[in-house]
């Protein structure tokens, strides 16, 4: 018989370290709203309150060029995009440090008669980061592969030139998805939605039966039944495509507006909650598989003083809608996704936008004006924060009619944030 000795406390302690070590290593944000899609970043240990005046800035990068784009964090590096003199770039850069590890130009600069630049120009899509590459997207529409360890580009392609897209009012701003060998985008038109080959960027997928210049969504994978769908929206509202076929599997018109439809649609098992500005409102959809089609059946698609989200997104816990709604001069609201029923809302100075994602437990709420992010637990019963941050400088770019837009990133026990060719790397860890 062999007898095992008894755990040491040292023992323990240095499992929890390694369990520690393994969350933090292994917290990536490799794409829009990361893990997932869904503003949820991956498991980590992070401050559940901030101290007086919030948690201390690791380091701060000022080279990021003009733009929207969100950062991605994989593996240790963080990738964005910005407008410099001479072109669209694609940066790398040590998360731990903020030292530029490579940039790279994929696409050429932006211009007045490409689109309404009144409210800034430059890239506004998150890069998206998939084994050995990065999948970029420029404001005119240019979308690279680039090669994950030195940024070189392995192919463009452009979605007015090579694909008859158009060039949206306010640029192209979506963020490509990775499923499987294909890279997903929304060049509009007759070939509303692609599908590319992602080490070649041939084309190997078109969607079907609909044409409308693209909106400014990024595309999300899911499945009812043995359905499986990539859904987004367009001015006429919200449309899925049958993976394989390209075929319109449903369409539904509640969110649809006359002038742009921005945030990422939310899936919820056999649901999908979206929203959208311009007096749109927001509307659940329960799907239905037929055996054929998809039959959308809406539990609710309710207007005026709720949630009316711009373009700072939802994230949804725990059965309830977090967001910044547009309607009534704008505040941060919570709606009860099952109902619809709004169960409170925030108002904060005079901010007229706000993105958010969620990790351990808390909301990271970032206002668009006056550049402060509030650490908050999500709770049906009312705003509950548990400290605040204001950026330390805000960029020195002309702002034109634009404010801050880049969405807060989690990610390596870090929060990320950006504003223009400002990058912030605050301190949640845990201790």
């Amino acid at each position: 018989m062999v007898f095992m000795k008894k755990p040491t406390a040292f023992a323990f302690l240095a499992l929890l370290l390694t369990v520690d070590f393994a969350i933090a290593q292994h917290a990536d944000w490799p794409q829009w709203r990361g893990p997932q899609r869904d503003a949820h970043a991956a498991a980590q240990k992070l401050l559940q309150e901030w101290p007086e005046g919030g948690p201390q800035v690791k380091w701060q990068f000022a080279e990021a060029g003009s733009g929207y784009s969100a950062v991605a964090v994989s593996q240790g590096r963080l990738y964005t995009m910005g407008a410099l003199d001479d072109g669209c770039y694609a940066f790398c850069l040590d998360a731990a440090t903020g030292k530029q590890i490579w940039k790279s130009k994929f696409a050429r600069l932006s211009v007045n008669d490409d689109y309404n630049r009144d409210w800034g120009g430059g890239p506004r899509g998150t890069p998206t980061v998939v084994d050995d590459q990065v999948f970029v997207l420029s404001d005119v529409g240019v979308l690279a592969a680039l090669a994950k360890d030195n940024g070189a580009v392995q192919w463009t392609t452009d979605f007015a030139q090579d694909h008859g897209g158009k060039i949206p009012y306010w640029g192209y701003s979506e963020s490509p998805l990775v499923d499987g060998d294909r890279v997903m985008v929304t060049p509009g038109k007759s070939n509303f939605m692609i599908g590319l080959d992602r080490k070649t960027g041939d084309k190997l997928w078109t969607s079907k039966g609909f044409d409308a210049e693209a909106q400014y969504v990024s595309i999300m994978r899911g499945n009812v039944g043995d359905k499986h769908f990539y859904v987004t929206a367009s001015k006429e509202g919200l449309m899925g495509f049958d993976v394989e076929s390209g075929e319109i599997l449903f369409q539904d018109s509640a969110t649809g507006n006359k002038v742009a439809v921005i945030p990422t649609p939310v899936l919820a098992g056999d649901q999908i909650y979206h929203t959208s500005a311009y007096g749109a409102g927001n509307t659940l959809l329960k799907l239905v598989d037929d055996g054929e089609k998809i039959q959308v059946e809406s539990v609710y698609a309710l207007q005026g003083k709720t949630m009316e989200n711009h373009h700072g997104g939802t994230v949804l816990v725990d059965g309830i809608i977090y967001g910044f709604t547009k309607a009534n001069r704008g505040m941060w609201l919570a709606q009860n996704l099952e109902s619809g029923e709004k169960m409170w809302e925030e108002r904060l100075g005079e901010n007229r936008s706000g993105s958010l994602c969620y990790a351990d437990g808390r909301l990271y709420c970032y206002n668009d004006k006056d550049g402060s992010v509030h650490l908050v637990t999500p709770d049906k019963s009312g705003w509950k924060s548990n400290g605040s941050l204001t950026l330390p400088k805000q960029t020195d770019i002309p702002r034109n009619k634009g404010a801050i837009w880049a969405h807060p990133v989690v990610a390596d026990q870090t929060l990320f944030i950006r504003d223009q060719d400002l990058i912030y790397a605050f301190d949640i860890k845990r201790k």
